[in-house]
């Protein structure tokens, strides 16, 4: 069974000539964000996160953003048999 990622409503609040949303400390504290977040608009709504100060992606990330771009691997078997020697592979 897959299990569905938690949501959690946020009402629009008045911030001077804008609107924002409040989120829970505990939230806050949960995901390491302090002063700044990152909003990525997506297909399929907004993703907001803390601001990495590590460019690279966790491996983690590496598979959602390969997941997302929907990547073709189906050739990567015919890349490792490409004649080398295995030693010479890695």
């Amino acid at each position: 069974m897959e299990k569905r990622p938690r949501t959690v409503e946020l009402k629009l609040v008045p911030i001077g000539n804008s609107r924002g949303v409040r989120l829970p400390k505990a939230t806050l504290q949960k995901y390491g964000i302090t002063g700044t977040l990152v909003a990525e608009e997506r297909a399929d709504g907004l993703l907001l996160r803390g601001q990495r100060k590590d460019s690279r992606l966790s491996w983690a990330d590496t598979f959602r953003e390969m997941a997302h771009e929907r990547e073709d691997w189906g050739d990567f078997d015919a890349t490792l048999a490409d004649g080398l020697d295995p030693a010479e592979r890695w």
